[in-house]
């Protein structure tokens, strides 16, 4: 006779060395082609000397017609981002509430012995303030105690964290799983090593300071009842409770707003490979198994996951339910996490594009120009972004004719189009995207997005210098800065207080 925990503490020691290797290298070994453990394969690095030598010929033949037909090329990339993305924009509005009302109507009849036991994965580092927030969010969840697994994940070095869950006296849905040491130190790492230990038929990752909606669970399961085997993950909403602390909150609110509340949703509807959220998305356990589960050497494990979901031939579904977050109030903060993003978007870009027939042949023609829009010019967009302002700028303020030649009317006219009616569709989009949650008090600060541009380009070109330099480098995000998180984690030890 002994305790689940000194059980479940045995099994990790015994079988620590074996969890460990294969949550590092079971993709790279299993399926190596999809595996980011290589950042650029010797045909991407031939293809790019070839390219950049190409170009430089060029420029020393021919200088004038070669930037003008680069010029040209990177204007019409940025017509298609404009467009396709106003496309997505209209695609995401229709429907939406009719299917949200028949899940919720499905919901209302589910009884609770017929419900799957679900895994509920919570890697932390270093955070033993927000535990109590966590705890106290995944309390509520509206779904039956007996049939929830929660883990929360560790490093098996974070001793801090470790004696703050303990100090908890969590209850016994609640295990702690230790990660053992071992490079690279991700996220997706710690996840694919807690796997091993998961008992549930579908499993969701939150992070340590989100906070569900109740009935978060039992709208996946009925979405996942109505989609059949084929769907092999939902994706729920995400955004921000303290939204209105400071300027880059409200930005960052409605960056989340037009990404998950818009845009996402016209992804699903066109059938476009959807790049996932890093939180509150939910997977069928057994195809998240066949796949390997988490890339540990890819940055945005989340997004590079829903791509190659897809390129097996499951699909991933979206539900109305809204997980909400702490939102970056520091620009320091904001630009640690969103470089690590980028860099994630362009390991992803390198990783899938190494087959480009191949990629075609399982996403369809619409799906790679979703994913060369959305995921390369996530990042491309950031990158070339300070170039055209830099000019425009310099034109400015000197009036100087040295660009003309560079801008032949048709150009000129091109370019002007995608500086007026491209960014400014852009920011009525950000107007808009507060209108769906009657956040009508954000709309105004859609006029200032310029400045969190601006943050991108430097978060991109960060985070292009990293993919070199760092490429499996896990910029952690710092939690618990909100000036609500004191108040969250007062709520949360006192509601547990009361209910003990």
């Amino acid at each position: 006779m002994t305790s689940k925990s000194d059980v479940q503490s045995a099994v990790q020691s015994f079988f620590s060395e074996r969890f460990t290797h294969a949550a590092v290298f079971d993709l790279a070994e299993r399926d190596p082609v999809m595996s980011a453990q290589t950042v650029f394969t010797p045909g991407q690095l031939f293809f790019a000397w070839g390219s950049f030598s190409l170009v430089t010929l060029a420029l020393i033949q021919w200088p004038l017609p070669t930037l003008i037909a680069l010029n040209l090329l990177m204007s019409i990339f940025y017509l298609g981002n404009f467009l396709f993305k106003g496309l997505l924009i209209w695609a995401g509005g229709l429907n939406q509430h009719t299917r949200a009302d028949e899940i919720a109507s499905a919901v209302r009849m589910l009884r609770d012995e017929d419900l799957p036991i679900y895994t509920v994965l919570v890697p932390m580092f270093r955070e033993p303030d927000v535990l109590p927030i966590l705890a106290n969010a995944l309390r509520k969840l509206d779904y039956p105690t007996a049939k929830l697994d929660i883990k929360i994940v560790l490093e098996e070095g974070d001793q801090e964290t470790i004696d703050a869950a303990v100090a908890l006296g969590l209850e016994g849905i609640f295990e702690i799983i230790k990660v053992p040491p071992s490079q690279p130190q991700t996220k997706p790492k710690a996840c694919n090593y807690a796997l091993r230990f998961a008992r549930g038929d579908y499993l969701v990752i939150f992070d340590a300071e989100d906070k569900p909606e109740p009935d978060q669970l039992k709208k996946v399961v009925v979405a996942f009842q109505q989609a059949g085997d084929k769907v092999g993950c939902v994706q729920c909403r995400l955004n921000y409770y303290n939204r209105d602390e400071n300027w880059l909150t409200r930005l960052f609110t409605l960056d989340y707003s037009l990404w998950f509340d818009l845009m996402l949703p016209g992804l699903e509807k066109l059938g476009v490979p959807i790049p996932l959220g890093g939180t509150s998305n939910h997977f069928r356990i057994d195809v998240l198994r066949e796949l390997h589960a988490w890339d540990p050497f890819n940055v945005t494990e989340d997004a590079d996951l829903g791509i190659r979901m897809t390129q097996k031939g499951y699909g991933v579904r979206l539900v109305a339910s809204t997980t909400f977050e702490e939102a970056n109030v520091s620009q320091t903060n904001w630009i640690r996490q969103r470089s690590r993003w980028i860099k994630g978007y362009m390991q992803t870009f390198l990783v899938h594009s190494r087959r480009p027939i191949h990629l075609m042949r399982t996403i369809g023609p619409l799906g790679v120009l979703g994913f060369v829009f959305f995921i390369g010019g996530t990042m491309l967009s950031g990158l070339l972004n300070p170039i055209f302002w830099g000019i425009f700028a310099a034109w400015l303020i000197t009036k100087t004719t040295a660009f003309d030649h560079l801008f032949p009317p048709v150009l000129l006219y091109l370019s002007l189009f995608n500086l007026l009616a491209g960014n400014g569709m852009f920011i009525f989009l950000m107007m808009l995207a507060p209108f769906r949650r009657n956040w009508l008090e954000l709309t105004p600060f859609s006029l200032t997005v310029i400045w969190y541009w601006a943050l991108m380009s430097i978060s991109a070109w960060k985070g292009a210098w990293q993919l070199v330099t760092r490429p499996f480098y896990w910029e952690k995000t710092n939690h618990g800065l909100s000036k609500h998180t004191a108040a969250e984690v007062a709520q949360a030890v006192q509601e547990q207080q009361a209910s003990s």
